[in-house]
């Protein structure tokens, strides 16, 4: 007895080229551009404080504090962006739980009109708004996702945004630290070693964009040169006149 295919499979091409970047990112968003914000912002302290023709051991003591000071308050500011902002959604479930407790046939009722307004027939959206209503936890979550745009079981960690946070920006601003602590004498090999990790953090952002890896890896060296170059003829004025 032959067998039924109820549903064709999808054809070679479509399957193989019917694919999407991550346009949220994903973590390598956050974790590129927290490691960029640390290189640029340390390099551009360290070359300021070079300008003033300063020693080489201040230009050490001002990176590493740059690096800490930058690294906990990226951390601090995640933490408390990312805490409150999953508070607020609990807050908004927890009215949504108690909604679907209270009024069940109502909240059932929206969410037929909610498929029906997408261009669901009447009938087969109150079919389907029923069948889903069944399990309030699933209920729960079709809801937070129509009505909130959230998925209740995919919510930050507050501690896992500060630590990575803290992890990206710590590892970028280290770049600049890192030829004087291994014995370089001179602000140059600091300012080879920013930039090229900048054209680096530049060229892997192209991974979530549209944009070719040289072009996005160029742009960011230019944007953290400017910035560097900027810092230092500033640090070279005060340096002069305080001095």
């Amino acid at each position: 007895m032959a067998l039924i295919q109820t549903e064709a499979p999808l054809h070679a091409a479509h399957r193989d080229n019917h694919t999407h970047r991550d346009v949220n990112g994903g973590w390598l968003r956050p974790a590129v551009f927290g490691a960029m914000d640390g290189l640029v912002s340390n390099l551009a302290l360290m070359t300021g404080v070079a300008g003033g023709d300063v020693s080489q051991r201040t230009i050490v003591i001002a990176g590493l504090a740059g690096l800490t000071a930058g690294a906990f308050s990226m951390a601090a500011g995640e933490y408390t962006s990312v805490a409150s902002q999953r508070e607020l959604v609990e807050a908004e479930l927890a009215v949504e739980r108690r909604e679907l407790r209270k009024h069940p046939e109502d909240e059932e009722r929206e969410l037929a009109e909610l498929y029906t307004a997408r261009g669901v027939e009447p009938e087969l959206a109150r079919k389907v708004a029923r069948q889903l209503s069944r399990d309030p936890e699933q209920a729960l979550e079709i809801h937070a996702r129509e009505e909130l745009g959230i998925d209740p079981g995919e919510l930050p960690s507050p501690l896992v945004a500060a630590a990575s946070s803290f992890a990206a920006f710590a590892l970028g601003a280290l770049l600049p630290v890192l030829p004087y602590l291994l014995g370089a004498g001179a602000l140059w090999p600091a300012v080879v070693v920013a930039l090229v990790g900048l054209f680096l953090c530049g060229a892997v952002v192209a991974k979530v964009t549209a944009r070719s890896w040289w072009y996005s890896g160029l742009r960011q060296l230019a944007l953290g040169g400017a910035a560097a170059a900027v810092t230092y003829l500033l640090g070279n004025i005060l340096g002069t006149a305080v001095g």
